[in-house]
């Protein structure tokens, strides 16, 4: 079983995290295949790419949305021409090669075809913010029958409704994604207080982030984690001084491998979500609580009273939420001063 397929069945219990190649790799295999082995060595669990058709993404008039400093192109549709000349066939040779090495395959469809032909090759389906509002595009992935993970950018919650409304999938095979569409995002965008909000609203679907931060110290990402995501998407390059497309604000493999090695640790240090008593307490538990002692000296044969007894370390005697059952009684025997009260010494 993937590790991806492991998430919706609740068997995976560390932080997930996908390299979101996209198109990256330029339209290159040589490219495509080393970034694959770049997510492997910086231990990601997944690596996801992206496959549509320009003609089936964005008219000809669509105008860009990006940061057109980083990004000349400035029409969609030109941008999507550059990078939509992988097909079918690239996409199994990725899939097989993930497959050998031992990472998920996850790739984005973008139109009916797109999706159809994946279907042999992907346990998850992902579907892009851009497609929230797509009910025909949704409802066909649905039909598949297989997870979905929805991107949820630039929406709000009434669309996310209508959008969970058409995918015919019990919610826990549903999986929602906190993201901005502003690339790159600034962190005082990223608005991670909204992954609560998704929680409290969708308290049986699993949360993940889509983040579009620039790497830095990769503080955004982390943070996502800590507030209880499953999963971060992370957009990925091999090379992040190439010029246009994501390449400025996607991790490199000296990126995820510092997201990986702190979250590691995060998750050492959030431990049990459950309130217990942990191991390395069991001895400041005996020791640092208190047990009733004697406040003076107690005769043998002396009715104790409230006045004879106090409360002091450690907690090896009578525990004080004990002493009305203590008051009142006899000492069988003399009780010096300090000494911690038992009961077989009381009648």
């Amino acid at each position: 079983m993937s590790k991806i397929k492991k998430i919706f069945s609740n068997k995976f219990k560390k932080p997930y995290i996908l390299a979101e190649a996209g198109v990256n790799h330029e339209c290159s295999m040589k490219n495509a295949i080393k970034m694959i082995d770049l997510a492997v060595s910086a231990r990601a669990d997944g690596i996801k790419f992206q496959y549509y058709k320009a003609e089936k993404i964005a008219s000809i008039y669509s105008p860009a949305y990006w940061d057109t400093q980083k990004e000349k192109i400035k029409s969609q549709y030109e941008l999507f021409k550059k990078y939509d000349k992988f097909t079918y066939k690239n996409f199994k040779t990725l899939q097989l090669h993930c497959k050998k090495r031992k990472i998920d395959f996850l790739c984005t469809p973008f139109d009916f075809e797109s999706a159809k032909e994946l279907n042999s090759l992907v346990d998850v389906f992902k579907i892009s913010s851009s497609d929230i509002t797509n009910k025909p595009f949704i409802e066909y992935i649905s039909k598949f029958k297989k997870p979905i993970i929805l991107s949820t950018g630039a929406s709000n919650m009434k669309e996310i409704r209508r959008a969970l409304s058409w995918i015919s999938l019990p919610k826990k095979k549903i999986m929602l994604l906190h993201c901005i569409l502003s690339y790159p995002t600034k962190n005082k965008d990223a608005n991670l207080g909204m992954i609560n909000d998704l929680q409290l609203n969708f308290p049986k679907i699993k949360i993940g982030y889509s983040d579009h931060t620039e790497p830095g110290n990769m503080n955004v990402t982390n943070l996502a984690f800590n507030l209880g995501c499953v999963l971060v998407e992370k957009h990925f390059t091999f090379n992040k001084k190439l010029k246009g497309n994501d390449h400025y604000h996607s991790a490199d493999k000296n990126d995820l491998i510092n997201l990986r090695n702190s979250l590691s640790e995060n998750k050492l240090i959030l431990g049990s979500m459950k309130k217990k008593v942990i191991e390395a307490e069991k001895k400041s538990r005996i020791y640092a609580r208190r047990s009733i002692v004697a406040n003076d000296f107690i005769k043998k044969n002396k009715k104790i009273l409230k006045k004879d007894l106090t409360f002091k370390r450690p907690g090896t005697g009578i525990e004080p939420f004990h002493l009305e059952k203590v008051v009142g009684k006899i000492s069988k025997k003399d009780i010096k001063k300090d000494a911690l009260l038992k009961f077989k010494d009381l009648i």
